[in-house]
């Protein structure tokens, strides 16, 4: 492969491991089960403060958790830097979340500021997570 094969080549991987935080994101959002179902291997463990999520089935059942405690939430994925070393890659993906509770006429956002320690594995069906650990850097509550 030449310089600029390879060059393209690593472009391309990055922009499928940004994806598959893109995609994580919009799942989590819409509490779609197949999104997530497709962008995390098998033996995937997504850690965050106080959880460990461990395997496929437990880490899509965490949706229906989402969902019973927020009304809406949003996520975005803002810069992500990944090193990439064959089929395996490393990397921090920057994010922000908004959870939206309603109790009675009071609505609550909750914004949580994010860094993610992502390690994918790229499959047959392309790059997916095979661990995410979430860092909290701040929150903040706010009355809407």
């Amino acid at each position: 492969m030449n310089n600029d094969q390879a060059a393209l080549a690593r472009l391309l991987d990055e922009a499928a491991l940004r994806r598959t935080a893109e995609l994580y994101a919009q799942g989590a959002d819409r509490r779609d089960k197949a999104v997530w179902a497709a962008i995390v291997t098998s033996d995937c463990v997504i850690e965050a403060p106080g959880i460990v999520l461990s395997g496929r089935a437990q880490i899509v059942a965490a949706l229906d958790i989402m969902a019973e405690l927020y009304v809406a939430t949003q996520h975005r994925v803002h810069n992500q830097v990944v090193s990439i070393d064959g089929n395996s890659a490393s990397g921090e993906t920057y994010s922000t979340a908004g959870h939206l509770s309603v109790a009675g006429a009071s609505r609550t956002l909750l914004t949580w500021a994010i860094r993610y320690q992502d390690r994918w594995r790229r499959e047959a069906a392309g790059w997916r997570f095979a661990h995410r650990r979430l860092i909290l850097d701040w929150t903040e509550t706010r009355t809407l």
